[in-house]
């Protein structure tokens, strides 16, 4: 994004004064949060208006009294804005944090107040405890660059349509029970056919407006399916070009059976191709797979997987882990699942495939990381 008129520029050299600012973002204003460390000023600006928001910094330094080079400490809780604002305001000089808002301190009260202003005043004060050396006192939001959510679009968008795809076809056959009718497949080419066929109890036509809906809903759907294909296409298409590391990431992962085409691609670009993980313990916590137990006083007991993260990874990561025990009967990770829960109930399979999943996930980092193949793992010739 272009810097504005007036956009503060970067200071070769800081001194002591440091001014904090909390953003409060909503759709229509914005609620700045300023501190000098001791005083406190709040204001409202239109949302996304960077040259009022330059004027507000400027206020504050005023207000505060801060002349020469200030460093600007500023946080914002990650949401529907994205991540532009982050990268703005890196280009003006200042120094921001992206907040995830799931790790903020809230009231336990069953009722309390919330306002933009105690929200910002909140952000203000957790702002100046982090920076003073409160390093865990809440989650800072990894950003990505540029390239890297673009590279996100194409598999998020496949999602969208698989979800329109399903509530196309469910709203077909739901119209058509309604008459006592059922038809095999709603995507086919024969659809059209099949509906002039069909009559209801009486022996009689379906009603007119009824009949043009469901063919209306057809034909949505063969747009949607239509998108799909060719974005599947484009997909494949980029694999084999192989021209940036992440393709290269999707067709390596790609030579593992049991890894499909729309797993290796939704693994490489929402986790492997640009997070870098240190350890096993991030990669699983990133997964929303790591256990929480409760240890309370007198009180022990384990409240399942933390379920952090994107809910359609994690269950992309489980189906795979169902997928690996098919696919690769003979492997280290198989054989262990049967040895300590194949003799058990379905309560047990399900907490063993968990656990699967966990250790399937760290195997497939270690294999794109460090090119350790996983023991017992049969592999496809590459792309």
């Amino acid at each position: 994004m272009k810097k504005t008129k007036g956009t503060p520029r970067k200071k070769d050299s800081i001194t002591g004064k440091v001014l904090h600012v909390a953003f409060e973002l909503s759709q229509k204003k914005w609620k700045l949060g300023f501190s000098d460390g001791n005083k406190m000023r709040f204001k409202s600006i239109a949302a996304r208006n960077l040259e009022q928001l330059y004027e507000e910094i400027e206020k504050a330094q005023v207000r505060f009294k801060m002349e020469g080079d200030v460093r600007i400490l500023s946080c914002y809780e990650a949401g529907r804005d994205g991540f532009w604002l982050h990268r703005y305001l890196l280009s003006c000089g200042m120094e921001n944090v992206v907040v995830d808002s799931s790790s903020l301190e809230v009231n336990r009260r069953k009722r309390r107040a919330k306002t933009d202003r105690i929200d910002a005043r909140k952000l203000l004060q957790m702002l100046m405890r982090y920076h003073g050396g409160e390093r865990k006192l809440w989650s800072v939001v990894r950003v990505p660059s540029v390239e890297a959510e673009d590279g996100r679009q194409l598999n998020r968008e496949l999602e969208v349509l698989n979800k329109e795809r399903t509530m196309h076809r469910a709203r077909i056959r739901g119209l058509l029970i309604q008459q006592g009718l059922e038809v095999s497949n709603p995507s086919a080419k024969r659809f059209l056919k099949e509906l002039a066929s069909l009559c209801t109890w009486e022996g009689k036509q379906i009603p007119e407006d009824l009949k043009e809906r469901v063919v209306r809903e057809y034909e949505r759907l063969r747009v949607v399916e239509e998108q799909m294909k060719l974005l599947r296409k484009e997909r494949d298409r980029r694999v084999e070009s192989g021209a940036t590391a992440s393709y290269r990431m999707v067709a390596q992962l790609r030579t593992v059976y049991g890894i499909g085409k729309t797993s290796s691609w939704d693994f490489v670009m929402e986790m492997f191709a640009w997070r870098k993980f240190r350890n096993r313990k991030e990669l699983g916590a990133f997964a929303g797979l790591t256990p929480t137990p409760y240890d309370s006083g007198g009180s022990q007991r384990e409240q399942g997987i933390s379920k952090a993260g994107r809910g359609r990874l994690r269950a992309l990561n489980i189906q795979i882990a169902w997928a690996w025990l098919r696919f690769q009967p003979h492997s280290k990770l198989s054989k262990w699942f049967w040895q300590r829960f194949g003799h058990g109930g379905k309560r047990m399979r399900k907490i063993g495939i968990v656990a699967v999943a966990r250790r399937l996930l760290i195997d497939l980092w270690r294999y794109l990381e460090h090119g350790v193949i996983p023991e017992g793992v049969r592999l496809r010739p590459a792309i």
